[in-house]
């Protein structure tokens, strides 16, 4: 007797052999046993699990003597027939290769027939995804009433490519990919069988790259025996499929984790060297990540993962190296490098970037917790916290306008700021005056960005003399100045004071102590506006000035000024970030 592979001698026979699919093979079983057989079926799936497979058993149940019955004899004539291949009732066509509208048309044809000797015709197509538009529409009517005595299965590993009008006619049954755990018992029963010694390592390592199908493990099986003889080993599995060891993916892991950066790239650098196929590295090092992040979240629960229990102990350690922001940041940088590794020149130089960013995320902080602690330590009035926002916040030099001549008397420098004593500013006869040009100033320049006008309010102006108007921030808030003095600022606030009667005016930012007892710009009392001609003789100038007030108040809200404000792009900038949403 001719030699016959591993998925062909060990194919089920019956619905208790089927491995991993009880959810098809028990509803079919209570279909035979409560007579409530369908005209039609179809069987989903990733290749390898069993869709024809079970379409043979169910043929066997309803075409065996004195069927339907689930409880059929093997050695029945009806089934040995079915299960060669050579019963005139059982029709197995390649929808691939028997696509077109004239091979409908036929089966329309013979179909209309009675059985030879079986209680039941049934068609049998694989593949039936393939049928073209027009063979489809010509099945309808026949699938929708046909005959008593016609059965039909149909199986597809692309149900979406399947007209709805069909799949509207037709019992579906999605069969899943099996679990590793399964595999592993399926093959370790064949291997015993076979009296070939392999180990459970190298089981799992079959398992792995089965990705689920049974089929494709078992002739993984097949192909290792021809290779290894008697006795199999992981290292063989290894180096004929070029998989990564399953150790080798968990010290990667580790040194991603612990920010190793030389550790992980002599890691990937080892594994290419030996061959290893790195687009299946890349997804066995996202599947870890994802179990570490699903045992993490439950809390230790490995019933929801397929792992071994080496995996098992491994996942106890590392779960405990990271949080789950963490995990879910890594696994979003791997996922986005699989998505490019197809397309990219060179594989291992995207991988080396890829673990990099990888490292980067495990200990990167959300911009959201960021913007939280910088508020709070603004608020703070704790001298230390005051330096952990300064060690936060990035630092810019001020600048000076070109084509402005640097004063006589330059003020000292410190820290790469021009730093201005509170000695400096105008004489106490000016400063009320210059006091209430400036809340005037901040006001205006609130009505066109309230943003701008937001950090302005915690500045202090220091002296206008000259045509330059110098504005200072106390040391507190000196990390705001490289936010302020930008170009369209100065732009903005120069048009605004030339508004005020100042025109041809330049700023300069400094950083320099508020006076003593300066009360906010918020709380600068701002003069009401001269009333208008048209208003009421008797009516008091408050009452006049109400409503310019509640006017004035009302800011109006822009999306795109918001989006275009150069603090929010020196923002986007910074935290390398993106505007996403944008709400008034």
């Amino acid at each position: 007797m001719s030699y016959q592979v591993i998925a062909r001698k060990y194919r089920p026979q019956r619905f208790a052999d089927v491995v991993g699919q009880e959810h098809v093979t028990q509803t079919l079983r209570h279909a035979v046993e409560q007579k409530r057989i369908a005209h039609a079926y179809l069987f989903c799936g990733p290749r390898g699990t069993g869709k024809t497979t079970i379409a043979r058993i169910f043929a066997k149940c309803l075409n065996c003597t004195g069927g339907p019955k689930v409880d059929f004899d093997e050695a029945d004539t009806r089934c040995v027939e079915i299960t060669e291949g050579r019963a005139l009732d059982v029709l197995e066509i390649d929808g691939a290769s028997n696509n077109g509208v004239e091979q409908v048309r036929e089966l329309r044809e013979t179909c209309k027939y009675a059985p030879a000797s079986s209680k039941f015709k049934i068609y049998i197509i694989d593949e039936v995804h393939m049928l073209s538009t027009a063979a489809f529409n010509a099945l309808l009517k026949t699938l929708e009433e046909p005959p008593e005595h016609v059965k039909f299965m149909f199986a597809t590993t692309d149900p979406e490519k399947v007209l709805p009008t069909i799949l509207s006619r037709c019992q579906r049954f999605d069969l899943r990919r099996i679990p590793s755990a399964l595999i592993v018992k399926h093959l370790k029963l064949i291997a015993d069988k076979e009296k070939v010694t392999i180990d459970g390592a190298a089981l799992f390592a079959i398992a792995r790259g089965a990705d689920g199908g049974m089929r494709d493990a078992e002739s993984t099986l097949d192909q290792l025996i021809s290779f290894c003889g008697d006795k199999i080993e992981e290292p063989d599995v290894l180096s004929m499929f070029g998989l990564a060891a399953q150790g080798q993916i968990l010290e990667l892991s580790r040194a991603v984790l612990a920010g190793e950066i030389q550790t992980a790239l002599r890691q990937l650098n080892e594994l290419s060297q030996h061959g290893k196929d790195l687009g299946r590295l890349l997804a066995d090092l996202l599947s870890h990540v994802r179990n570490l992040l699903i045992f993490q979240v439950s809390r230790g629960d490995v019933n929801m993962l397929e792992v071994s229990e080496a995996e098992a102990v491994s996942l106890k350690e590392q779960a405990a190296m990271a949080n789950t922001e963490a995990f879910t940041r890594i696994l979003e940088v791997l996922a986005d490098a699989e998505l490019r590794l197809r397309d990219a020149a060179s594989k291992k130089i995207l991988l080396e970037v890829t673990l990099l960013k990888a490292i980067e995320a495990r200990s990167a902080v959300n911009l959201d917790t960021v913007l939280k602690q910088l508020n709070a330590l603004r608020g703070s009035s704790d001298p230390a916290a005051a330096n952990v926002s300064s060690r936060i916040s990035p630092s810019s030099e001020s600048t000076t306008l070109r084509n402005t001549p640097p004063p006589a008397n330059p003020p000292p420098h410190v820290g790469g700021y021009t730093v201005a004593p509170a000695a400096l500013a105008e004489t106490p006869s000016n400063a009320a005056g210059l006091e209430e040009l400036w809340a005037r100033l901040v006001e205006a320049v609130g009505r066109v960005s309230p943003f701008t006008r937001t950090y302005l309010l915690d500045a202090h102006p220091v002296s206008f003399a000259g045509s330059v108007f110098t504005i200072g921030f106390d040391p507190e808030f000196g990390d705001q100045l490289g936010l302020v003095d930008n170009a369209r600022n100065h732009t903005l606030l120069q048009t605004k004071l030339a508004e005020l009667g100042h025109p041809d005016a330049q700023f300069k930012f400094i950083k320099a102590e508020a006076p003593a007892g300066r009360a906010p710009v918020a709380a600068a009392a701002t003069p009401p506006p001269a009333p208008k001609a048209n208003a009421p003789a008797n009516q008091p100038p408050a009452a006049a000035a109400a409503p310019a007030k509640e006017k004035t108040a009302a800011v109006p809200f822009n999306k795109d000024d918001f989006k275009n404000d150069p603090l929010i792009q020196k923002a986007l900038e910074i935290f390398k970030g993106q505007i996403v949403e944008v709400r008034a």
